[in-house]
């Protein structure tokens, strides 16, 4: 969670290939508590960074795992809410 806007970029590349134009990029800490998120607005690119003062985010524990998130969902792992579990119109269901 040290890196900064380039080493996030180089680090999106490496996996991804590239950044792509309106795509979002998550990273998590390893205790779920901190997020940055790096966007590529057509213009350049965005590191924004969130810290939850209690709980954590609800992240997948494998670390190199890749996963795409729908709008609705990024905006509830933005919230610190759990993400997975987001059903149709926004609603949070219980599974």
């Amino acid at each position: 969670m040290r890196a900064g806007t380039e080493a996030a970029l180089s680090r999106v590349v490496i996996v991804f290939g590239a950044a792509r134009l309106h795509h979002a990029y998550l990273f998590a800490n390893r205790r779920a508590n901190r997020m940055k998120v790096l966007v590529h607005d057509g213009i350049g690119v965005w590191l924004a960074a969130r810290r939850l003062n209690s709980g954590r985010f609800v992240c997948r524990k494998d670390a190199r795992a890749t996963l795409a998130v729908t709008r609705a969902q990024f905006n509830i792992l933005a919230l610190g809410l759990p993400w997975q579990r987001i059903g149709e119109a926004g609603v949070i269901r219980v599974l």
